[in-house]
């Protein structure tokens, strides 16, 4: 499968689940931008909704769901995204043996297809529900991807809207002693604020691969936004850096956006020292926090466009913002930053949805043992 051409690895995979395993029929269903549809690659069958499917419950769970004569196998790249869903007719009910087998085929061909978006549009194309806009194109570009594990931490991050996002992002990158994360929201609409956050993230990127601090990072950034823009625009972020090894955690807080902290039972957001935005002025100094976390602690990051969106009785509000963090505590982190998102979207005052853009990202610190 790994050898085939990228863009016919959905079909190689049928072809091997019918001549090895003797299924009856077999596709590939991956997750769309808005996490709430698996999208058919070889048309075998509708769309399934992530909710109220055995598609969805096995995507959702991760794990394998017989519904009759149909399999669905969960499709992840061990430690990192959850591309989608394995359906297969079998024609016997499997044992456990060729549930397993069928499991690790089914990680194989995850790893093909992220290997295969390297050079095909295939695959990109069959998860869109809809056409995005050229800034939400640009934007998901940009992205690391949407989850990541290790035995420190479990994270997932999301940005609504999936078709139509602008200027909010996320990005981050792990080694064997950090993980640096930043959430950035970018001024403006359109394509000009895609322009900005994507300045934004490839100067971080920089100053990261370069080996400097967090703070300097956050000042690299800020002056290349400023060389840029002279101050006309800006871009809100929050900058974290963990140490895996302690839970320690250094923070640069540059505009935007909130932090909260899950700590057993209480939900608090995290006091920290409000700095400028990148980019505002020339040759602003930032400097780092600190706070340490304890094993069970989960870290939720929201911009502006969840806790300040417009719903039908005022803005989302603190209340609903604890009440929906509360619901979903006991849930993966890239499953609660989607209930997160698809709880705001469906309380949106707007005819189309969100008034401004959105992102969620959500971090469970493990701990190293």
């Amino acid at each position: 499968m790994l050898r085939a051409p990228s863009h016919a690895v959905a079909d190689v995979s049928r072809d091997l689940l019918i001549s090895r395993y003797g299924a009856e029929s077999a596709d590939l269903l991956l997750i769309d931008y808005r996490m709430s549809v698996l999208q058919p690659v070889l048309g075998e069958g509708p769309p399934r909704p992530v909710e109220g499917s055995p598609a969805g419950r096995a995507y959702l769970g991760q794990r394998s769901v017989v519904d009759g004569a149909d399999l669905y196998v969960p499709m992840s790249v061990q430690g990192a995204d959850r591309v989608g869903v394995l359906a297969i007719r079998l024609p016997d009910v499997p044992d456990e043996a060729l549930l397993a087998e069928l499991a690790e085929f089914a990680t194989a061909a995850a790893q093909a297809l992220v290997v295969a978006d390297q050079v095909t549009d295939r695959f990109r194309d069959a998860r869109r529900v809809e056409r995005l806009t050229l800034a939400a194109e640009m934007q998901w570009q940009l992205l690391p991807g949407r989850s990541l594990s290790r035995p420190e931490f479990e994270l997932g991050g999301q940005l609504e809207p999936a078709y139509a996002v602008r200027g909010d992002t996320f990005d981050w990158s792990a080694d064997a002693h950090h993980l640096t994360l930043v959430a950035a929201n970018g001024m403006g609409d359109g394509v000009r604020a895609s322009l900005l956050t994507s300045l934004v993230v490839g100067a971080l990127r920089n100053a990261r691969r370069a080996g400097l601090g967090l703070a300097d990072q956050a000042s690299l950034a800020d002056q290349a936004v400023y060389g840029q823009y002279r101050g006309e625009c800006y871009v809100g972020a929050l900058l974290l850096q963990f140490e895996l090894a302690t839970g320690r955690v250094r923070v640069v807080d540059a505009g935007s956006p909130r932090l909260y902290l899950l700590r057993g039972g209480s939900i608090q957001l995290v006091p920290l020292e409000a700095q400028l935005p990148l980019g505002m002025f020339d040759g602003t100094v930032y400097t780092d926090q600190a706070f340490t976390l304890r094993r069970g602690d989960r870290l939720v990051i929201l911009s502006d466009g969840v806790h300040d969106a417009p719903v039908a009785e005022g803005t989302y509000g603190e209340r609903a913002l604890e009440a929906i963090l509360s619901a979903t505590r006991e849930l993966p982190p890239t499953e609660a930053v989607r209930r997160t998102l698809a709880d705001l979207t469906g309380l949106s005052a707007g005819p189309d949805g969100l008034g401004d853009d959105a992102v969620a990202v959500c971090v469970d610190w493990l701990g190293r043992t």
